[in-house]
């Protein structure tokens, strides 16, 4: 039988369409069960009775929870309707989403990395090994060539904020880590899609070489506090830096509707 539901529980569930309440139930049995990626759920069948439910209720409950990401249905043989881990690009993909009309800017990013990177920095001194510390390493080396073009620009750009999306992949929490990588693909986009990233600033450039460098020598001799003060001093240069591009970028352009 469904498991017993609470008064709130019931008052929400009833703004819900019958399908979306099937889905939620679904949703909720998969967390008691401890099913995990690629169990099998049950049949239609079962399903239908379980809930008590009308087959095509049923079916648009699974379209629910596909559209999530949250179940996969294969056909054929050993097909089914299994359930589905979200990918990070997907999951990313919907959050751009979300933000896509809230004109985020320059600050409310950096409020954000300004807090959540130096803890992060502070949290993996002294415990990474010779593997992870390389490839910190080479991901600095992917931001150092000079840039030949716009393109290279923006793929520089890319490289030097794919480091901090690598250091984030090493912490022990997966929301934190996900939250710093999500920040900096969000910085990524608002720099292109504004700009910023070309001409690019050879000060903003030299300095975040320096400030990786000096966080990954931190990182090495186990230095926690060391390490939080290199990554606060770099979000802080980097924001300031950043504040300065987009001035200039603003300034031309106001330069050039006015000589347009």
């Amino acid at each position: 039988m469904p498991p017993a539901t609470t008064r709130s529980e019931s008052a929400s569930a009833g703004r819900l369409s019958r399908p979306q309440r099937v889905a939620e139930a679904i949703k909720q049995w998969v967390m008691e069960e401890g099913w995990q990626p690629g169990h099998r759920l049950p049949s239609e069948t079962e399903l239908m009775a379980r809930f008590a439910m009308a087959k095509g209720t049923i079916r648009e409950a699974i379209r629910l929870l596909e559209a999530q990401g949250l179940v996969r249905s294969r056909t054929g043989p050993g097909g089914g309707v299994f359930v589905h881990r979200v990918s990070e690009p997907r999951a990313v993909a919907l959050l751009s989403n979300y933000f896509y009309f809230a004109d985020l800017s320059i600050d409310d990013i950096y409020q954000l990395r300004r807090t959540l990177e130096p803890e992060l920095a502070a949290s993996l001194a002294g415990r990474l090994d010779e593997e992870q510390l390389a490839r910190l390493q080479a991901a600095i080396a992917e931001s150092a060539p000079p840039a030949a073009g716009a393109h290279d620009e923006a793929a520089r750009h890319a490289a030097s904020l794919r480091f901090h999306a690598v250091l984030a992949g090493m912490s022990d929490n997966p929301l934190l880590g996900f939250v710093i990588r999500f920040l900096a693909e969000m910085l990524g986009e608002v720099t292109v899609a504004r700009g910023l990233h070309s001409p690019t600033d050879p000060e903003l450039w030299e300095t975040g070489l320096a400030y990786q460098s000096r966080l990954v020598s931190e990182l090495r001799a186990g230095n926690a506090e060391a390490a939080r003060q290199v990554l606060h001093e770099h979000m802080e240069n980097a924001h300031r830096l950043m504040k300065r591009q987009e001035a200039k970028v603003i300034k031309r352009f106001l330069h050039d509707r006015g000589t347009g």
